[in-house]
């Protein structure tokens, strides 16, 4: 159920998302672990994790700790490109299932398109088989651009519920984003406060300046942004102070020349990891 402080949006097979989650990487277990707990206490509903981070068994640990009902939290995972075929997403899946400590996933995602291996259409089937068996609720993609999920609507009939990708101020990804939108993709955010570039955008004169008209700080600033954009937002932090301001974004809004003034700072993909040659 969506509520003022965990609203959720609906995806493309009938889930519904929070728009707001906890983003793991690099966190390792121990580290892993306590952010989690502190972000559901924190009125989190959504944990994002992978495969290829290596803190699944620390993620559902945190989620125990937490005290709160698996069916209250979604979980997020992804996994590599080694489990690029329909069995292999199924073992990828039975691994996740072991190292979280739960009995089904909410969200799976196929982590990166590594379009070297010529299989990542593949790997969705393998999602849409998981999906069709009630094993998962939504299926998703990570770092796919326009080309790679066209090659899946060819090849597999198949519409992902959720592209993860890299967005920021910094690189706004209009046309892949708008792409996602006309194919009943949800966009979600990772690095949404720009990665390497996230000390430079804190304080960018921009970001400052309409943070300090709003009484903000400039993250919240930054994250209302992405939301008011119709994104789901998944900010990493481990410090408990920063993971309650993080969540603290749901009553104000920013007007339309202030998100116009944010989304003018893009800078192209010129920073963006390249998904035809990067991937795990």
């Amino acid at each position: 159920m969506s509520t003022a402080l965990d609203p959720t949006r609906a995806l493309l097979h009938g889930a519904s998302i929070p728009v707001l989650g906890l983003g793991t990487w690099p966190l390792a277990d121990a580290e892993a672990a306590a952010a989690v707990r502190t972000a559901i206490e924190s009125g989190y509903r959504l944990i994002d994790t992978a495969e290829n981070y290596r803190n699944e068994v620390g993620v559902g640990q945190g989620i125990r700790d937490s005290g709160i009902d698996r069916s209250q939290v979604f979980i997020a995972t992804k996994f590599n490109r080694e489990w690029h075929s329909v069995e292999g997403v199924l073992q990828a899946y039975l691994a996740s299932l072991e190292r979280l400590g739960v009995d089904y996933l909410d969200l799976l995602m196929v982590h990166w398109p590594n379009p070297d291996q010529c299989r990542f259409a593949d790997a969705v089937r393998g999602l849409d088989a998981l999906l069709e068996e009630g094993a998962i609720r939504a299926i998703g993609v990570s770092n796919f651009k326009a080309w790679h999920l066209r090659q899946v609507l060819l090849e597999t009939g198949v519409t992902p519920d959720v592209n993860q990708i890299q967005v920021s101020p910094y690189s706004t990804r209009d046309d892949l984003r708008r792409f996602n939108a006309e194919h009943g993709i949800a966009t979600e955010s990772w690095s949404p406060i720009g990665g390497s570039k996230a000390a430079r955008l804190r304080t960018d004169p921009v970001i400052a300046g309409i943070a300090e008209k709003y009484g903000r700080s400039p993250v919240q600033v930054v994250l209302r942004w992405h939301l008011q954009l119709g994104l789901i937002v998944i900010p990493k932090s481990a410090n408990p102070h920063r993971i309650a301001e993080n969540a603290a974004i749901f009553d104000f809004a920013l007007a339309d020349d202030d998100l116009a003034a944010i989304s003018a700072l893009d800078r192209g993909d010129g920073h963006i990891t390249d998904s035809d040659r990067s991937g795990n």
